[in-house]
């Protein structure tokens, strides 16, 4: 599944490590280059699943899109989410990003 997240987002870390060992998350950073940010700005301009997220001024990452193409933004929302251990089970996340300075 795609992953959409970006450097600096304390939500993305620990999606982040967690990728590392399981091979179903591809990561797109965001802010790695500008089609990956253009890629996620199309997919956060017409897809539905974004409609609460952009009323509450938030980005919108980590973004899981889903084999069956629904989009959530959390582990636990996943339909199989990936087993935590001690490894990711302690890696900090924060405040979710706001456009509003907020969050990260």
């Amino acid at each position: 599944m795609k992953v959409y997240v970006m450097s600096g987002c304390p939500d993305c870390t620990q999606i982040k490590e967690i990728a590392k060992t399981d091979a179903r998350f591809t990561l797109i950073d965001i802010g790695e280059s500008p089609l990956n940010l253009k890629e996620f700005l199309r997919l956060r301009d017409t897809h539905p699943a974004f409609d609460r997220v952009k009323e509450r001024g938030t980005i919108g990452i980590p973004c899981f899109v889903q084999e069956d193409g629904d989009i959530v933004f959390s582990l636990n929302r996943l339909k199989n989410p990936p087993v935590l251990d001690a490894t990711t089970d302690d890696v900090p996340t924060g405040a979710a990003c706001s456009l509003d300075g907020k969050g990260c």
